[in-house]
């Protein structure tokens, strides 16, 4: 006899499942005609979802074209949550981002093939509508990541600390993940020691000397 808790945990694992099968058949559809190309009915019939059912998990066929940049959002949030509080401020980004990038590798490949992602990522960087988009949730996770520096330090919304450190730190993500698709080919290991490096001339980008 099914209890509440499976029948629960039933619905919600089939859920997860149409979710991901939407997001990796957006995907491919993206990869095969292009964003432009592609429209949300082609989207629930390679699903085999109706439209409506589409509608229940997605606002629209750029909600599903960032879904997966989404999640490494909250994932890299989480991580950052979860720091001790005794960390310095810049550690606990650099060290969040570094340390949550196998757990944020695993969940692009549950959801999508890796090589896949690599392609959806370049799309969002080429096409204008998705690529502004992408910069306004960065800016909703900065205000969010100011927010949770803050806290951590104890310091009043007004000190400017908070948001200067988070704007550097959010400019090299930024910057990584362009050399990342462009250059790196997708290749996890590299974006995480790529990452560490920038990160890591932060602070000496801002207070030494460049000539001496």
């Amino acid at each position: 006899m099914h209890t509440i808790e499976s029948t629960t945990g039933l619905r919600e694992r089939k859920k997860r499942r149409t979710r991901e099968t939407l997001v990796r058949c957006a995907q491919e559809l993206f990869a095969l005609r292009g964003y432009e190309g592609t429209t949300v009915d082609e989207i629930a019939a390679a699903a085999d979802v109706s439209q409506r059912t589409f509608f229940r998990y997605f606002a629209g066929k750029e909600d599903v074209a960032l879904a997966v940049q989404r999640m490494i959002e909250s994932h890299i949030f989480a991580a950052v949550c979860a720091r001790p509080a005794a960390e310095p401020p810049l550690t606990a980004l650099r060290t969040a981002v570094v340390e949550c990038w196998d757990g944020i590798e695993e969940a692009i490949e549950s959801a999508v093939p890796l090589e896949l992602y690599v392609r959806t990522y370049r799309m969002i960087q080429e096409t204008p509508q998705l690529l502004a988009a992408h910069l306004r949730r960065l800016a909703e996770l900065e205000d969010r990541l100011t927010d949770e520096i803050a806290r951590r330090e104890g310091l009043p919304a007004e000190d400017p600390r908070p948001r200067i450190l988070v704007a550097a730190f959010s400019g090299v993500m930024r910057e990584v993940g362009k050399r990342w698709g462009d250059l790196l080919d997708g290749d996890m290991e590299g974006f995480r020691q790529r990452t560490a490096a920038y990160l890591d001339q932060i602070g000496p980008a801002l207070a030494e000397n460049w000539r001496s």
